[in-house]
């Protein structure tokens, strides 16, 4: 059987962070992702809103670093979590549960502060003795047998 699953979207809100009773952080947030096709009648890309739980050294990670606006990947695998709701009825839930989260964009691209960041400076260009203008790039071999290596 295999439940896996990999999404890249944009947080539609800050991580919400809680422990459980026994301690462990648990984080949970939405991703926005965009459909890879445009609807007929507008040619616009319709957008899901993917629910995503992270448990324990995952979720601490995603609470520190992730904001809302921000690009995410988010590996893991689908749960469907049947509950109860406060009039009675029956309900269901999908999620997904991130084993992995990465980084989609630089913090530059997800700063929606305004920050400035230094950019590093272009490293020298590298001679490897490249002819660069129309020599002759190559040469006859003299000693060629006309015999294949393989």
């Amino acid at each position: 059987m295999l439940n896996r699953i990999i999404l890249m979207g944009r947080l539609t809100r800050d991580p919400e962070l809680r422990h459980t009773q026994m301690g462990t952080p648990v984080a949970s947030f939405t991703l926005a992702v965009d459909r890879d096709f445009k609807s007929r009648d507008g040619g616009e890309r319709a957008t899901d809103f993917i629910d995503i739980v992270a448990w324990r050294a995952s979720a601490e990670f995603v609470s520190k670093y992730f904001t809302k606006g921000r690009m995410a990947v988010v590996e893991g695998r689908l749960q469907i979590r049947d509950w109860t709701d406060r009039e009675g009825g029956k309900r269901r839930s999908a999620e997904v549960i991130a084993d992995n989260i990465y980084f989609g964009d630089s913090k530059r691209d997800g700063d929606s502060g305004g920050g400035s960041f230094a950019r590093p400076a272009a490293p020298a260009p590298v001679d490897y003795g490249i002819p660069s203008g129309n020599e002759d790039q190559f040469a006859e071999l003299a000693d060629d047998d006309g015999d294949l290596p393989f």
